[in-house]
């Protein structure tokens, strides 16, 4: 089974947060949640927007941007095209 977006929508991996900061370990409770992550799949973009993100983009986001859902013991966000701020090249 696999998960396929459809629209303008990205289903994003998120970066694992940081464990350590400085020899300090942070605990669950205290991570930020990553504001980048990597573009699992695609949906085709709409007839007033064309779908310029691909599978494999590494991408930055809002802090609340997206919805988050967990798939085969695995938690993505899904959102729209216009959510992703930019793509790290």
């Amino acid at each position: 089974m696999k998960i396929q977006p459809l629209a303008d929508r990205v289903l994003v991996l998120p970066a694992p947060a940081e464990e350590k900061v400085g020899g300090i370990i942070i605990p669950d409770t205290a991570k930020e949640k990553p504001l980048q992550g990597t573009i699992v799949a695609a949906g085709n973009g709409t007839k007033d927007e064309e779908m310029v993100l691909k599978e494999g983009d590494t991408v930055l986001y809002g802090k609340y941007a997206g919805t988050e859902i967990e798939f085969e013991g695995e938690k993505y966000l899904i959102m729209r095209q216009s959510d992703v701020l930019a793509v790290i090249k």
